[in-house]
């Protein structure tokens, strides 16, 4: 997890927030990570991060185990092309293939956010190392478009 964290942070103009008790985060976010393309530092309200790490189920979703000792899931914000590439499918069609959610060290449609073209990885290792970081780097590439395109607009306004 750590050299993910390293390597998002390397992107630039990245917001990395680390919920943990006593910052007034919900309990549920604790221990887990949180992109965002935010250069001034500032948490955005408008928009979700790019990409996170979590490391136990959330209500709704359980699918990938994450109750399991030292595993954790890679989730990225990928964008239809990238979801496509990797699923075979567009977002909102159906798997033409049954992958176990829970399966390590595999780029899988995120198992509730897959509809929005979110893939993941579980306990990312040597068969995704690359696709990973290319799947972060993308993820960036798209928040920031989205960043520059909203700070345009209010700069033309």
């Amino acid at each position: 997890m750590d050299e993910i964290i390293s390597f998002v942070d390397s992107l630039g103009g990245v917001l990395t927030i680390k919920p943990a008790r006593g910052d007034g985060s919900p309990e549920v976010s604790w221990g887990d990570t949180f992109f965002y393309y935010a250069p001034d530092g500032v948490t955005p309200t408008t928009t979700q991060p790019f990409a996170t790490i979590v490391t136990k189920n959330y209500p709704g979703d359980d699918a990938s185990h994450l109750d399991r000792p030292d595993t954790f899931r890679v989730n990225v914000a990928a964008g239809k092309e990238a979801f496509i590439r990797w699923t075979g499918h567009a977002p909102r069609e159906p798997a033409t293939a049954d992958i176990d959610p829970s399966t390590a060290d595999t780029v899988i449609a995120h198992p509730v956010y897959g509809t929005v073209a979110w893939l993941a990885v579980v306990n990312p290792g040597p068969h995704t190392e690359g696709a990973i970081r290319e799947l972060l780097r993308m993820a960036h590439h798209l928040a920031r478009s989205r960043y520059e395109r909203r700070a345009e607009r209010a700069r033309a306004t």
